[in-house]
């Protein structure tokens, strides 16, 4: 007699639930870039509040960077792919991202930073991730979590697949070096050979999402549909443990992001994610005031 899965099965595939198109946006001094998460098509998909994706090799879309700005209540993930970018915060901390690598900033109760290019040509590409704190740390101690490329391992499986991870942990055991117990978060930068398939397990009740950008591959959606993916798209992957992936002809990279949600109240004003509104206008008025 065959068993029907049912859906709270712990090892059901994640499914594309819905599929994210970026729009053009610009921040900073004027840096054009395009927003996949924080936008009006996905405001959020808990605990990850916005995602930037920036790939330019015209100076003029760049190079005057972020200059300083202030941050509360949650973090910001810095992963370049290209380029280079200077940090200088005013607690006295700076560094440089370069290719292949990460910065987890944990803004807590306020950091002013600046994060601006150091080359005037050439690529620039990379992504920022912003991901919510819960309120019980909203007002914690900024802190950093700073790793350049080779710090970050790299599992190779006998397909040719390369899995940088950066946080987490793999099926085969390779663990990355951020460590946040808070939102337990996974984060991987996958690149499969054309036509190879990935398979991954991502924590049973995180939310998780696929954000393609070279190549094509193929998911199944919540009805076991065929679901192609183009670059620069991000698919919102529906609840389960294991991830499915088949890579184009062309083969396929791709963020693999996953996170514990907090379920809590979110309330935002610029550069400031807070539970609510009273306490953005707190962190303004402690901004204005030099309490940073």
């Amino acid at each position: 007699m065959s068993v029907i899965k049912q859906r709270n099965d712990p090892m059901e595939k994640r499914a594309v639930s819905r599929i994210v198109e970026g729009i053009p946006a610009t921040d900073g001094a004027g840096v054009e870039l395009t927003r996949v998460i924080g936008s009006p098509t996905l405001d959020m998909l808990d605990p990850f509040l916005l995602l930037d994706v920036f790939r330019s090799d015209d100076p003029d879309d760049y190079i005057a960077g972020f200059p300083s700005h202030p941050h509360r209540g949650f973090e910001t993930v810095s992963y370049l792919l290209n380029g280079r970018l200077r940090h200088k915060d005013n607690a006295g901390h700076e560094d440089v991202i370069g290719p292949g690598g990460v910065q987890w900033m944990t803004a807590g109760r306020g950091i002013v930073h600046s994060e601006m290019p150091e080359q005037e040509g050439g690529l620039l590409a990379g992504f920022q991730l912003w991901v919510n704190l819960p309120a019980s740390h909203k007002m914690t101690e900024p802190a950093y979590q700073e790793f350049d490329a080779g710090r970050i391992p790299v599992e190779r499986r006998q397909d040719g697949s390369e899995i940088r991870v950066i946080a987490g942990r793999t099926r085969q055991g390779t663990e990355g070096p951020v460590r946040q117990p808070l939102t337990d978060p996974l984060y991987l930068d996958v690149t499969l050979p054309a036509g190879s398939e990935f398979s991954e397990v991502v924590t049973d009740g995180h939310n998780a999402f696929l954000f393609l950008f070279e190549g094509d591959a193929e998911l199944v959606d919540v009805n076991g549909r065929p679901v192609a993916l183009r670059p620069d798209q991000l698919a919102v992957l529906a609840q389960g443990r294991q991830v499915e992936v088949r890579a184009g002809v062309a083969g396929a990279r791709f963020l693999l992001v996953a996170g514990r949600p907090l379920n809590e109240p979110v309330a935002r004003g610029g550069p400031f994610v807070m539970n609510t509104r009273a306490e953005v206008q707190q962190a303004f008025e402690d901004y204005n005031s030099g309490r940073f």
